[in-house]
């Protein structure tokens, strides 16, 4: 029996968001709900729909994690030949949701993306747990591969290859920086009248505005 989809409805009248306690600081309240998300254990917090553009400018999106928040950029890392890594370096500018459903909650980012240097990836490829490091060997990510078989002798062989030695960076693996334009707040209400508040930065300055839902 198939579901009626259309009907598949929740009511939102947990919090409010009102623009004159929101404060100026668009990565400030991001940080504190954030927090937030964290103590009410949504799961994966972090996770955001990252969205990029195509050659021919056809959006595409994934989910990918935030890794950290720095001098007010936020990072996340990938390989940098993968599919969004290329249509980043081609047109360096994407979109990045979160959705904490359990805090009726979505934040919306809009940025000019930049790589960080060789130096910033390099410490934090260096943090990552042993197997996810001979993952990013092993994995050709986005390409074409004929089975899984051949990803798990691959990362069976890296095993045996490095042991217990140091693994290094690959090249071709590292982070981006995501710097804001655009912050928009969502927070669910009743009747479908949601709050939205959102921040543009012009001149170097945010400008602050409450949209209709």
């Amino acid at each position: 029996m198939k579901p009626d989809i259309a009907s598949l409805r929740r009511e939102y009248a947990k919090e409010k968001l009102d623009i004159d306690t929101v404060g100026n600081d668009p990565i400030a309240h991001f940080e504190a709900w954030f927090m937030e998300a964290l103590s009410a254990n949504v799961l994966e917090a972090n996770a955001m729909t990252l969205s990029t553009v195509t050659e021919s400018g056809r959006p595409t999106s994934r989910v990918v994690l935030l890794k950290g928040i720095e001098n007010e950029k936020f990072v996340f890392f990938t390989n940098y030949q993968s599919n969004k890594g290329r249509e980043l370096d081609a047109n360096p500018y994407c979109a990045l949701n979160f959705f904490w459903a359990e805090l009726e909650r979505q934040v919306r980012i809009e940025g000019a993306v930049a790589r960080l240097s060789e130096a910033r990836s390099t410490d934090y490829f260096k943090s990552r747990p042993r197997g996810a490091q001979i993952g990013a060997w092993a994995s050709p990510q986005s390409a074409p591969v004929t089975s899984r078989d051949l990803l798990e002798t691959r990362f069976r062989e890296l095993e045996t290859r490095y042991k217990d030695g140091e693994i290094q960076k690959p090249k071709q693996w590292g982070g981006y920086e995501v710097e804001p334009f655009l912050v928009e707040f969502w927070q669910g209400r009743p009747n479908r009248l949601h709050d939205r508040i959102l921040f543009v930065k012009t001149d170097n300055k945010w400008d602050i505005r409450r949209l209709a839902p």
